[in-house]
């Protein structure tokens, strides 16, 4: 009789136990949905607190726009529930991120930038750039015989090109969506070729000509508006639409120094035709990294040149058409240091020149004739890091590596940005 009962009792006990094991992971969920409720309102109250404060110092509240409260060209993160355990901890107040952790700066989007500028920030970035392009051809005039054994003259063609490029730019928020920039760069370009005809080869070096040629000024200058359509904001990225211009300002090819061959004495720091490009840049939030792409299409403007150059005038140039891509990712590392990766592409069309040729004895002009460049495919590997420095200030350093045969080489850039608010 006792023993029956013995075994009884803890039957009896494991009942409750069950019980209560439910009755807490209920209490638990309740508490964490009361939790992330109480969140929600903290986010929605610390947004109201600062349209007020923007409204006290002066500048219109730009809450709706979600304005960028970071360092310039960065993209505020998507607020996350904090974990439970930093409750116990103490470090930080339960579901309160500091705003350092909140920005992540996207350093290869230099020429696109990040969300808008705040209405009435002002945005100085200084930066330095420097392309190398190296471009080997071999132009083989004769006779092939089977066994691939070759009888004529090669021309050896060899180009190296060095950029560097100093450059400050400036973006001003017109309002909270609405944004303005133009870019002044000083470029100094060192050009040189190598031209070897082959004949003898006992001399392969016979008729070399070595021509390098430099020269530095202002080089085209750019300018543009940026518009945000989007705010961020459920799940939904930023998207922004941009047009930008670029002003022959520099060095003309066109207008260089030449030789009788029509060989430039001096290099040209500018393209010498306008450009237009509208550009759609969608920038994704997803802590810790941030999406993004870009599309865009630059339409060039031919002109009229009216120049002999070597044994032809050139009557008219218009450079093709060039649609471009690029797609990418930035990871935050920790509150000051992000990583960004991504790949570019543009498809340059051929450029069209309309010429006439001219009879070295007489000088005269012959008929008018059109020509067309094959097209140009420009693929770069994007890599860049971030580091901010204080609230004000970034350093950016990114590179660029050609993923294309027309591509150039190399291409690295260090872009400091620095805010100033009125």
């Amino acid at each position: 009789m006792l023993a029956g009962m013995s075994w009884a009792n803890p039957a009896f006990a494991q009942a409750p136990a069950k019980d209560d094991k439910a009755a807490l992971l209920e209490e638990l969920a309740r508490e964490r949905a009361a939790l992330e409720a109480q969140q929600r309102a903290l986010d929605e109250q610390r947004a109201r607190l600062r349209a007020l404060e923007e409204r006290l110092a002066g500048r219109p509240a730009t809450g709706r726009d979600r304005p960028n409260a970071g360092p310039p060209g960065s993209v505020p993160l998507p607020p996350s529930p904090a974990p439970v355990a930093s409750a116990r901890t103490g470090a930080q107040p339960v579901g309160e991120a500091p705003s350092d952790q909140r920005q992540v700066q996207v350093a290869v989007l230099g020429e696109q930038g990040g969300i808008i500028t705040r209405a009435g920030r002002l945005t100085v970035e200084a930066s330095l750039e420097y392309a190398r392009a190296d471009r080997n051809r071999v132009i083989f005039r004769g006779i092939e015989i089977p066994q691939s054994v070759l009888v004529g003259v090669f021309d050896i063609n060899e180009s190296r090109q060095d950029v560097l490029t100093a450059a400050a730019t400036l973006r001003l928020g017109l309002t909270g969506r609405l944004e303005t920039h133009a870019r002044l760069p000083y470029v100094y370009r060192s050009d040189r070729s190598v031209l070897a005809p082959v004949a003898d080869p006992a001399n392969p070096n016979a008729g070399q000509i070595d021509h390098p040629v430099t020269n530095g000024g202002i080089g085209d200058v750019d300018f543009g508006l940026r518009y945000q359509f989007t705010n961020g904001r459920n799940g939904w990225p930023y998207l922004i639409a941009g047009m930008q211009a670029v002003a022959p300002t520099g060095t003309n090819p066109f207008k260089v120094r030449r030789d009788a061959l029509g060989n430039a004495l001096e290099a040209a720091t500018g393209a010498g035709f306008w450009g237009a490009t509208p550009s759609l840049t969608a920038i994704l939030p997803t802590d810790p990294a941030v999406l993004f792409g870009t599309l865009g299409y630059t339409v060039n403007f031919g002109r009229d040149i009216g120049r002999r150059i070597g044994p032809a005038f050139v009557d008219r140039v218009k450079p093709g058409d060039e649609p471009a891509a690029s797609a990418g990712i930035a990871v935050s590392l920790n509150p000051r240091t992000s990583l960004s990766f991504g790949y570019a592409h543009t498809w340059s069309f051929g450029t069209k020149t309309r010429l006439r040729s001219i009879d070295p004895r007489t000088g005269e002009l012959g008929e008018l004739s059109s020509t067309k460049t094959r097209d140009l495919q420009l693929g770069r590997f994007l890599f860049g890091i971030s580091y901010r420095t204080n609230r004000r200030t970034t350093v950016n350093w990114n590179v660029e590596l050609g993923a294309t045969d027309d591509a150039t080489d190399l291409r690295t850039t260090l872009r400091i940005p620095l805010t100033i608010d009125p």
